[in-house]
């Protein structure tokens, strides 16, 4: 469990998420960090980071770290509608967010839920600097995607 990693990245949260993106709320939960717009009730779109089986990626053993924005809603088209609008969109987030970003089904869950996010598969758990870091990458996410997702007819 590293929730004293996690409440880190949420208080450099504080500095780096744009005001103009309105009030966000976050949760650290034992393995990561969601953070979301509107409600103060946790959405099923929002962003995280958190550490997941590394066997997900590349079938080896251990951990790796996924940041990025999920679509985890009930109802699988809700998830397919907000991937499909995203890729739409990719060549306005591929320069901002670079190559490691993928668009596509949820790490290690059945093919329901949606995500662009990215993995480091070797990152060092202990690095001082590490929640500087994540709080830094999720935070291009959120600037990036949020407005592309505002934007997103229906909403």
């Amino acid at each position: 469990m590293l929730l004293p990693l996690f409440e880190e990245v949420a208080d450099a949260m504080v500095s780096l998420v744009p005001s103009e993106l309105g009030e966000w709320h976050h949760k650290v939960h034992r393995g990561g960090i969601k953070v979301w717009f509107g409600s103060a009730t946790p959405s099923r779109e929002h962003y995280e980071s958190q550490m997941i089986p590394r066997r997900h990626i590349d079938g080896e053993s251990g951990v790796a770290l996924e940041t990025g924005f999920h679509a985890e809603n009930k109802v699988q088209a809700d998830n397919d509608a907000v991937l499909d609008h995203l890729i739409a969109k990719e060549k306005t987030w591929r320069k901002a967010l670079g190559p490691d970003a993928v668009a596509g089904p949820f790490l290690g869950r059945p093919d329901d839920w949606r995500r662009v996010s990215e993995t480091w598969l070797d990152a060092d758990l202990g690095e001082p600097e590490l929640a500087i870091e994540l709080a830094s990458r999720l935070t291009d996410y959120i600037e990036v995607l949020e407005p592309l997702l505002r934007a997103q007819p229906g909403r």
